[in-house]
C-alpha cells in the first residue's frame, strides 16, 4: 500500500521526522522497551484513519475484553470458528449461559475432564489472549487491524499460530492492513524479501528507521538467506547491541567474556548470535545496514579475501565516508601504493583490500620458493605456505594462502627479511599498515577483524598457529572447561586481547 505518512514525536526523535510511504500488508514495529513503538502505532493509526482506512486497535491493556465476549455470543460464524481453534489447542470450547438480569456468562467445557467453569475466572492467561486476538481478527473483515503485543501470556507455539492466521487472512483479503507492535522473535515472519519493507525498527533516543524498497541485488540475496534466517537471528531487530559472529564456538567464549567487561552495564542487551557461515555474517551486516540497526560483527581474518562480508563492507558508504576523511592524512602512504593518477580518483576500500592480496601473494611466493637459513618460527610459516602450494594449484585465489601470509608478517615482522629480497622486506612495514587502515575502515561499518586469524588463535590451553585449525571441537572444549572453572581475575588476565576488543565493540555508535 503506498500512503505516505508523517510522525513527528519531538520528546523521542527531537527535531526528526518520520517518513514512510511503502507499506506492506503485514507490518512489523519493533525495537526496545521506551522507543516509542505504541505512540508510533497510535500516530499511523490517525494518518491511515484520516486517509479513509477503518481502524481496529487492541491495546495491550485488552481492556475491550467484554466486547470481545460479546462478538462471540452474537457472531456465530466468529463463535464456531474459534470453537474449532479452541478444541484443536486445548480442546475447550465456550458457552454462555444467561442471568436473570440479562447479561451473559462466558462458561468454559473442559471436552477431557467434562468440567465446566466461568471464563472470567477460571482459566489462564494464555486463553483469554488469544480469544480476544482471534475474535479482533476474525470479526474484522476490511480496515487497518493494530495489535499492541500481541505475544502477552502466549506460548510460543500459539505466537505462531496466531501469526499464520495473520497470513492466512491477508491472503484472503488483500485490501486488509496489519500492524503488530511486537517484542517476540516469533512474530518476525518474513517469507519473502519484499516483507522487510514492513519493517520498522525503534531505537532509543533516535528517529525509527526502516527499508523503503529493496534493489534487485538485494532481493536476489535475501531470497537465498531468508529460508535460513531463525528466530534465534531475529533477536537483532529488537536491540541495537547485537553482535554476530560465525559460528558457535565464537558465540560461546565472547558471550563469557562479556561478564568481563569493565564497565558490564556498557553491554545490557547485548546478545551474542552466531550466524553459521561467512556469507551469513555478510547477509546480516547489509541487513542491519539497509534497517539502520546498529548491529556489530567479529569476523576472521580471512573474511577479508573472500565471501559476502567482503563485498558488503567495501560497498558500504560508511567506509567511503570514513576513507574521504582519511584522504590527506593518508596521501604519503597512498604514493607507496598508487599513481597520482588514482589518488586523484580516489581511494577505496576493495582497491585497498586488492592491493594488500597482492602485497601478500609476492611475499607469501617469495618465502614458499625461498631455501635461505631462516629461524624455527619462519620455517614453521613456510612450511604452512609449502603445503598451501602442494595441495591448491593456483594458491593465490585461496583466501587461506593469504590469510597465513598475512598472520604472519603480523606475527614475525623483519624476521622475514631473510627469506625475502630486499624490495620485498620494504614492503612489510607497508603491509602492516595498509592492514590496520583496512581494518579501521572495516570498523566505520561496525565490523571488526579478528587480527590473529579466528578465534583459536586467542586460545589459552592450547597454542594454535596459522589457518586452517583443526580439530575446532576438541580444543573449543578445552577452552570452554577453563572457562568455566575460572576466577574472574585469571580470565580477565588470559583474555585481556579479546576483552579490549568487545570494549570497543560494545560501545555505543550513533548512526
Amino acid at each position: 500500500m503506498i500512503l505516505e505518512t508523517k510522525v513527528r514525536i519531538p520528546f523521542l526523535w527531537g527535531k526528526s521526522t518520520f517518513i514512510k510511504t511503502n507499506w506492506a500488508q503485514v507490518n512489523l514495529i519493533v525495537g526496545p522497551n521506551g522507543s516509542g513503538k505504541t505512540l508510533l502505532a497510535e500516530e499511523l493509526a490517525v494518518q491511515f484513519s484520516n486517509a479513509g482506512n477503518r481502524i481496529f486497535f487492541v491495546k495491550s491493556d485488552r481492556t475491550d475484553q467484554e466486547k470481545m465476549l460479546s462478538v462471540l455470543k452474537n457472531n456465530e460464524f466468529v463463535r464456531e470458528k474459534i470453537e474449532t481453534v479452541l478444541s484443536g489447542m486445548f480442546g475447550k470450547s465456550i458457552k454462555f449461559e444467561e442471568n436473570p438480569d440479562g447479561t451473559f456468562i462466558p462458561i468454559v467445557i473442559n471436552k477431557n475432564r467434562n468440567i465446566e467453569y466461568n471464563l472470567k475466572e477460571g482459566e489462564c492467561h494464555g486463553l483469554k489472549e488469544i480469544l480476544t486476538l482471534l475474535v479482533a481478527l476474525y470479526s474484522t473483515s476490511s480496515g487497518c487491524l493494530f495489535f499492541d503485543e500481541p505475544e502477552l501470556h502466549l506460548h510460543p507455539q500459539f505466537q505462531l499460530f496466531f501469526m499464520n492466521e495473520i497470513r492466512r487472512a491477508a491472503a484472503e483479503n488483500p485490501e486488509r492492513i496489519f500492524f503488530l507492535i511486537t517484542h517476540s522473535p516469533f512474530f518476525i515472519d518474513l517469507r519473502f524479501p519484499e516483507d522487510l519493507t514492513g519493517v520498522v525498527v525503534c531505537h532509543s533516543n533516535r528517529i525509527p528507521t526502516h527499508i523503503e524498497q529493496l534493489s534487485q541485488d538485494d532481493e536476489q540475496l535475501f531470497r537465498r538467506f531468508l529460508p535460513r534466517f531463525n528466530t534465534y537471528h531475529k533477536q537483532f531487530f529488537f536491540s541495537d547491541n547485537q553482535i554476530f559472529v560465525e559460528g558457535y564456538t565464537d558465540q560461546q567464549i565472547f558471550s563469557r567474556l562479556l561478564d568481563m567487561l569493565e564497565n558490564r552495564y556498557d553491554s545490557i542487551g547485548t546478545g551474542i548470535i552466531d550466524v553459521g557461515g561467512k556469507d551469513e555474517l555478510g547477509v546480516f551486516c547489509k541487513v542491519c545496514s539497509l534497517l539502520g540497526t546498529d548491529g556489530r560483527i567479529i569476523a576472521d581474518l580471512d573474511s577479508l579475501f573472500r565471501g559476502k562480508l567482503r563485498d558488503v563492507v567495501c560497498a558500504d558508504s560508511r567506509a567511503s565516508v570514513w576513507l574521504e576523511k582519511q584522504a590527506e592524512k593518508q596521501k604519503p602512504f597512498y604514493r607507496q601504493l598508487f599513481s597520482e593518477k588514482v589518488i586523484r580518483q580516489g581511494i577505496t576500500l576493495e582497491m585497498l583490500v586488492s592491493r594488500l592480496e597482492s602485497f601478500l601473494i609476492e611475499i607469501g611466493t617469495a618465502i614458499g620458493n625461498s631455501s635461505a637459513p631462516v629461524t624455527a618460527k619462519v620455517t614453521l610459516l613456510r612450511e604452512k605456505i609449502c603445503a598451501l602450494f602442494d595441495k591448491y594449484e593456483k594458491v593465490e585465489d585461496i583466501d587461506t594462502f593469504k590469510t597465513v601470509v598475512l598472520q604472519g608478517i603480523m606475527l614475525l615482522g623483519s624476521e622475514l627479511s631473510p627469506a625475502l629480497t630486499a624490495e620485498q622486506a620494504a614492503l612489510l612495514s607497508s603491509v602492516k599498515n595498509l592492514a590496520a587502515l583496512i581494518f579501521a575502515a572495516a570498523e566505520a561499518v561496525r565490523v571488526y577483524i579478528l587480527p590473529r586469524g579466528c578465534i583459536e588463535h586467542y586460545y589459552t590451553r592450547n597454542h594454535v598457529s596459522y589457518m586452517p585449525v583443526t580439530a575446532k571441537d576438541r580444543l573449543f572444549h578445552t577452552e570452554r572447561k577453563y572457562l568455566s572453572t575460572a576466577k574472574a581475575g585469571q580470565i580477565k588476565e588470559a583474555y585481556t586481547e579479546l576483552i579490549n576488543l568487545l570494549e570497543q565493540v560494545c560501545m555505543k555508535s550513533v548512526i
